[in-house]
């Protein structure tokens, strides 16, 4: 059962790590590119603002972005603004989310976030905990997968491995930590079944599309296309 209240707790306690480790950068490298291909760090933090009001609006019971495009032309406005801009409107729209977090709700009702994906409210706060954390990591600034919480790393492995699950591109997939965590993904006809394990980074790295799984050993076959997220 998903603890909101706890989950609002690690987003805000991640999203001052980023706010913490981004303070050391300046206007120059925040132009600079960042680890996801297109994007520069500044997109990468319009983003994380951007999405923090889209989850208050998710949350209020409005669509989340008014429309794909106009998400895009959202994140492209604001990508090339100077730091103290960006970090001002990052810990601004973060306090909003927080604040619609806190307000009496019922937290078992479905919402709707994008291209007609649904989830329960109680789940809204883990999944901007992911987009913090990861596009913490995305920023190439010192913090990896590997600086991660343990339990955000368990969770969203378990998370991944779901959405993956009887997807007709993967094939049966088991996966494990090197610490013995173990849990099951794809089912489709093609290929399988196969046995993936590693270190937990280097797993989550490669389920989320930011480790191309080199590090990972492979049995019954050859490691899975996975689709894009």
């Amino acid at each position: 059962m998903m603890d909101h209240v706890r989950d609002l707790a690690s987003v805000r306690d991640a999203t001052e790590r980023l706010l913490r480790a981004a303070t050391e950068l300046d206007n120059a490298s925040v132009s600079e590119p960042s680890r996801l291909p297109g994007w520069n760090r500044g997109h990468v933090l319009a983003h994380l603002a951007r999405n923090a009001d889209a989850l208050v609006n998710v949350l209020d019971g409005r669509p989340m972005y008014v429309s794909g495009d106009a998400r895009d032309s959202d994140i492209e406005r604001d990508a090339p603004r100077p730091l103290a801009v960006q970090l001002a409107d990052l810990r601004e729209s973060s306090a909003r989310f927080q604040e619609a977090g806190a307000a009496p709700a019922d937290w078992s009702r479905t919402v709707e976030l994008r291209n007609g994906v649904t989830d329960t409210a109680a789940r809204v706060p883990f999944r901007r905990w992911v987009e913090v954390a990861l596009h913490h990591v995305d920023l190439g600034i010192g913090y990896d997968l590997e600086d991660l919480p343990t339990e955000f790393v368990t969770r969203e492995t378990h998370f991944l491995a779901e959405r993956f699950g009887g997807h007709e591109d993967v094939p049966s997939t088991g996966l494990a930590t090197d610490d013995g965590q173990v849990w099951t993904t794809g089912g489709g006809a093609v290929g399988g079944p196969v046995s993936v394990r590693g270190p937990a980074a280097d797993l989550l790295g490669w389920l989320s599309g930011r480790r191309d799984g080199s590090a990972l050993r492979v049995e019954g076959g050859t490691l899975p296309t996975l689709p894009s997220l």
